[in-house]
């Protein structure tokens, strides 16, 4: 860790802190006797804290952002001489960065042809719902305006996408919501609705289907799904699933919406999740990934059947798709996430993921035979998750406040940073989350496994 502060400066830093920053999903009683986490510097894997303590970080940022690794010189010399040229334009404009990337991301995603520029997640998700809403209004007389999203799935913090929101501790005293967005079940064949079948996946997209149908096909214009669902659990769709999702949604004239915001940009070994199951949507959100933290970007990405939809009418001066995003014209993202593909290209890091991504299971299975704490494993590449449990036979999950001890002994006792499901799923916050950074090395995630290993066996002997 480069010096960058000495104990003067820290003490300042962690006042101001305490006196003006309102922390994220943080209860501020915690810092009455305690002082916040101040992360000063990151290189690779690894962050420092305001004592000089270095960090293993297996989250990629907290919230499986920083997908390339921390202190890369290329990505901030990019942002900086681009900003240096021109910073920002409305996006009524275009900008060169802009334009190379969208040519670059299309590229990597056969079928998609159009790039929407916005700035977080959950405003990617907030263009694709305003795309299904106008065409709905435009094409189908206002009737077909109903967005279906899945149990256990979250696309986003604002009023809008937390009420397409399936984790019901998020949405919790920010009602009233939304209307027009109905839930379908989870797909998780770990705790399968219709007991031990072998058509498990068939039987979770039919009840899609089932929901349609109640709901009224002529009322659905839109379908949300992660890929593979995050935050809910790590949730890898089962056998026969997204096929049988995708004839559904053909056969209803349902827009298909890929939320891509977690796994989108190698996260899974391929550039997308849902290119691992045959997936044609209609539609794909990203964010997080895309410039790896280092500018705050997110894109919604449409097919040209899409995009076309608001060129049928021109006469009409409100069939254009009249929206906008103040910071969608910042040229820092594009120029962040350029350079961010080009490492993830020249890096070979897709092939990094799928190789670390068998060898992380692998270990994670060991775990699962040593500590019957361990109730499943699931993941894809570099996106794998634990669930708990206090009983395999009745699978009865345990208490949050049992995987919150054992994250917390991770970073305690190896200084290793990792990540679970935390007051969003009633009953089943009991998963661990890991997400290292797309460069990790076995070393890497053996020092992530034996700091896991180690907290399961002291939590369950305290």
């Amino acid at each position: 860790m480069n010096q960058q502060f000495n104990n003067n400066d820290i003490s300042d830093v962690i006042k101001a802190d305490k006196a003006h920053i309102w922390h994220h999903l943080t209860q501020h009683t915690k810092f009455d006797n305690s002082d916040p986490l101040i992360i000063v510097e990151g290189k690779g894997m690894r962050v420092w804290n305001q004592e000089g303590r270095e960090h293993l970080d297996a989250v990629s940022g907290g919230v499986w952002t920083v997908n390339v690794g921390y202190g890369r010189e290329s990505i901030a010399d990019a942002v900086r001489d681009q900003l240096v040229k021109i910073n920002y334009f409305a996006g009524t404009a275009g900008n060169v960065p802009a334009a190379q990337f969208a040519e670059k991301l299309i590229e990597k995603m056969p079928g998609l042809s159009r790039v929407y520029y916005s700035n977080s997640g959950s405003e990617a998700n907030e263009k694709a719902y305003k795309i299904v809403r106008q065409i709905s209004h435009n094409h189908y007389d206002g009737k077909k305006y109903k967005i279906l999203y899945r149990e256990r799935d979250y696309h986003g913090t604002t009023i809008s996408t937390l009420s397409s929101c399936g984790q019901e501790e998020r949405r919790a005293q920010f009602g009233p919501f939304t209307p027009g967005f109905v839930s379908v079940p989870h797909c998780l064949e770990y705790r399968s609705q219709f007991g031990d079948v072998e058509d498990y996946g068939i039987r979770a997209a039919n009840a899609i289907e089932e929901v349609i149908l109640r709901e009224g096909p002529e009322t659905v214009g839109g379908l949300i799904l992660e890929p593979i669902t995050a935050g809910g659990g790590v949730i890898t769709p089962p056998e026969g699933y997204w096929p049988r999702v995708q004839e559904i949604c053909e056969k209803y004239d349902i827009l298909l919406i890929i939320d891509e915001v977690v796994c989108g940009m190698g996260r899974t070994g391929e550039w997308f999740g849902y290119q691992h199951y045959g997936i044609k949507p209609d539609m794909v959100t990203m964010a997080k990934g895309v410039a790896s933290g280092y500018a705050a970007i997110s894109c919604t990405v449409t097919t040209e059947e899409v995009f076309q939809k608001f060129k049928t009418n021109p006469s009409d001066p409100l069939s254009y798709f009249r929206d906008i995003s103040t910071f969608g014209g910042c040229t820092s993202g594009p120029a962040a996430a350029l350079a961010n593909a080009k490492i993830l290209e020249e890096e070979n890091l897709l092939d990094n993921t799928t190789k670390m991504g068998h060898y992380l299971l692998e270990q994670l299975e060991n775990l699962k035979a040593k500590h019957d704490m361990v109730g499943d494993v699931r993941g894809k590449g570099l996106f794998c998750g634990l669930e708990l449990v206090a009983d395999r036979t009745t699978k009865e999950p345990v208490h949050e406040s049992v995987t919150q001890a054992i994250v917390g002994d991770c970073f305690a006792k190896n200084a290793v940073v990792i990540g679970a499901t935390n007051r969003s799923l009633t009953g089943f916050n009991n998963t661990l989350c890991l997400s290292p950074a797309l460069i990790c090395t076995k070393d890497d995630l053996d020092e992530v496994v034996s700091a896991i290993d180690g907290a399961l066996t002291r939590v369950k002997e305290a």
